[in-house]
């Protein structure tokens, strides 16, 4: 559950600067195109043109336009990247305080390092046998530490587990462990 909430604020994130990519692109063509713009003008005046013919008047209009669109890109992708920037350290701060929730409710709980690893692996979503399988561990044994991990957090197994987090990050208080 927590992995695929991970795995959707990178994808926004990857998106977001997708978007940022785009803008930037954007806002060079407008340039170039208000510079093609305002190079012809320029030579048209210089060959005896006046502004009150209404293709000179166009073509001023038409450069006017796009600089005043490159400002608004311009300021749209500032914002844009600042948006970036704040989602970016929250998301940031989020894991940090996981962590120190974690490790918080692990130390509470007198958990040895090898139940850590197990409860951590558990919150990752991981299944007895797959723990078992990068631990290099024995399926029983497994089960064995996870019961040990329930019982000195005073749950009955994997969901009340996660619910104990997900109640500490969401209440938005200061860890208050000793669940167990």
């Amino acid at each position: 559950m927590i992995e695929a909430r991970v795995i959707r604020a990178w994808a926004a994130f990857f998106t977001a600067e997708r978007r940022a990519a785009t803008l930037a692109a954007i806002i060079m063509v407008q340039g170039l195109c208000a510079l093609f713009f305002i190079a012809d003008v320029i030579i048209d005046l210089g060959e005896g043109d006046h502004l009150d013919h209404l293709h000179m008047t166009l073509e001023a209009a038409a450069s006017l336009a796009l600089i005043g669109g490159m400002v608004f890109l311009m300021l749209e992708l500032r914002r844009m990247l600042a948006r970036m920037q704040e989602m970016d350290a929250g998301l940031r701060a989020a894991r940090g305080r996981m962590g120190e929730v974690i490790e918080g409710f692990f130390d509470d709980w007198g958990l040895t390092p090898s139940e850590r690893d197990v409860a951590l692996m558990i919150l990752k979503g991981f299944e007895n046998k797959e723990i078992a399988e990068i631990r290099g561990a024995a399926p029983g044994t497994v089960r064995a530490q996870s019961a040990k991990v329930y019982a000195k957090a005073g749950v009955g197994g994997r969901a009340q587990l996660l619910s104990l987090f997900m109640d500490e990050l969401l209440s938005g208080e200061a860890p208050a462990h000793g669940a167990g």
